[in-house]
């Protein structure tokens, strides 16, 4: 039987457990009250709706076919969640808030990314990124103490190569997985600016506001008339509370030096210009309201910016500098820049990307260069809608094969790697589940997985 694991599920899970928390939000309280509850284990439980939501986006991930056995596979994955996070309580196990609050920035970025942008995503949800960051946290918190839990039942686990080699001799030949060709590709980009003129008209425009508010013109109306944030400018601009380090810097130092009832100068941060207004403080919180205004994108200096990647490229190609470093140094990707500019493939988390998984607009680019090649600065659209440039290194390309331990050794070692981590949470589990109270629904009592898992 082929199990579901968390170590064989990893991309599923960061993408299951957003759609999972959203769908969760989004239902009306009468959806809530018809879902059942299939499962408890301690103060935690499985919703029906949790276990059919999940496998529907397994199968739409896996392209595998609908099955009961695949649903009683998924079923005992969501409880060894729910017996990790049991255990978690009992053992102390917890994650710092700081950690909740970036790994929250992470999931919210990255789901801006699939709509448009920020703004996209509060006009899809109806809620501001503070709204659905508070309604998401309490998944995210449970993930993470899951991970840890996790961490601390396999980290210790490794394989040998005598194992590689036997988990590889295992495989009958008929069933060696064919891998398709596959590319490294890195990257360096760099967003097209505002003009100065247009961000100039911004700014003017917020000063013209900051003036008919000091001269007694009330601000929460103004910035219900003129605000471009979605979010906020129904509700007078204002934010609601928050702690320090959950707002954009530029934005937090303005409203900090502010006393309740001050106006800011006009500041600029990456979402555009701001006038701030502190409300009031509350200890280590602070509620403030704003007026922004984004200036207008209609052109941006896009040669400009191929000029400056140009010079980039010209450094790296006459080795003043190695591709890694300019990323880190220059490149806009925030995804990418860290991690030498390269690319990772989102099913696996790995550096080599199948060539049909390639974003279009970068397989045509790299489809006639070599290994070693740096192309030059290419205009593209970003998936939140901005204009930008990048140049693209093919970092390796391999050929079509059948699995094999000379090229596929690190694959191989990971799947190996991945199969014992398997048994060594499957045996944590075996061991734990009696230390726990469960209750199970009688129709997934009988699911194979769980009943090997309980013996």
């Amino acid at each position: 039987m082929r199990k579901i694991h968390h170590f064989a599920k990893t991309a599923f899970a960061a993408l299951c457990l957003i759609a999972l928390s959203v769908s969760a939000y989004a239902q009306t309280p009468v959806q809530r009250k018809v879902d059942g509850i299939i499962a408890k284990v301690d103060n935690h439980v499985i919703l029906r709706s949790d276990l059919e939501f999940g496998y529907l986006q397994y199968l739409s991930q896996s392209k595998q076919q609908p099955s009961e056995e695949l649903k009683c596979q998924l079923f005992t994955s969501l409880l060894q969640d729910k017996l990790l996070l049991a255990r978690a309580e009992i053992d102390s196990v917890t994650v710092e808030e700081p950690m909740v609050s970036s790994e929250l920035d992470r999931r919210i970025q990255y789901l801006a990314s699939q709509v448009g942008g920020v703004e996209r995503l509060e006009q899809y949800y109806n809620k501001s990124v503070r709204q659905l960051k508070d309604e998401l946290r309490k998944t995210i918190k449970e993930q993470l103490v899951m991970e840890k839990m996790q961490q601390q039942i396999t980290g210790k686990v490794t394989v040998t190569p005598k194992e590689i080699k036997k988990y590889f001799n295992a495989i009958p030949a008929d069933s060696l997985p064919y891998f398709s060709s596959e590319v490294e590709i890195g990257q360096i980009v760099k967003h097209a600016q505002v003009s100065r003129q247009q961000k100039q008209e911004a700014r003017e425009k917020l000063e013209a506001l900051r003036q008919r508010i000091l001269a007694g013109e009330d601000f929460a109306t103004l910035a219900k008339q003129y605000s471009q944030d979605p979010g906020s400018a129904a509700a007078g601009g204002e934010l609601g509370f928050f702690k320090k380090k959950e707002l954009v810097p530029e934005y937090e130092a303005a409203a900090l030096r502010l006393e309740p009832g001050g106006i800011s100068n006009v500041i600029e941060s990456q979402f555009g210009f701001h006038l701030i207004q502190l409300i009031e403080r509350k200890g280590q919180e602070f509620n403030t309201r704003h007026i922004l205004i984004k200036p207008a994108t209609a052109t941006v200096d896009v040669e400009e910016t191929i000029a400056e990647l140009d010079s980039i490229r010209t450094l790296i190609v006459n080795d003043s500098i190695s591709f890694a470093k300019a990323a880190k140094e220059f490149s806009d990707d925030k995804n990418t820049k860290d991690n030498g500019g390269m690319l990772m493939s989102r099913a696996t988390g790995s550096t080599y990307i199948p060539m049909d998984q390639v974003d279009p607009s970068i397989f045509f680019v790299i489809d006639t260069m070599q290994v070693g090649d740096i192309s030059k600065p290419i205009p593209f659209t970003t998936e939140d809608g901005r204009e930008a440039v990048r140049i693209v290194s093919l970092k390796s390309k391999s050929k079509p094969h059948l699995a094999n331990l000379k090229d596929d050794y690190q694959k191989i070692a990971n799947a190996a790697l991945g199969q014992k981590r398997s048994k060594a949470v499957d045996a944590w589990f075996r061991k734990n589940i009696g230390t726990v109270y469960i209750e199970i629904d009688p129709e997934y009592q009988d699911c194979g997985g769980l009943q090997q898992l309980m013996q």
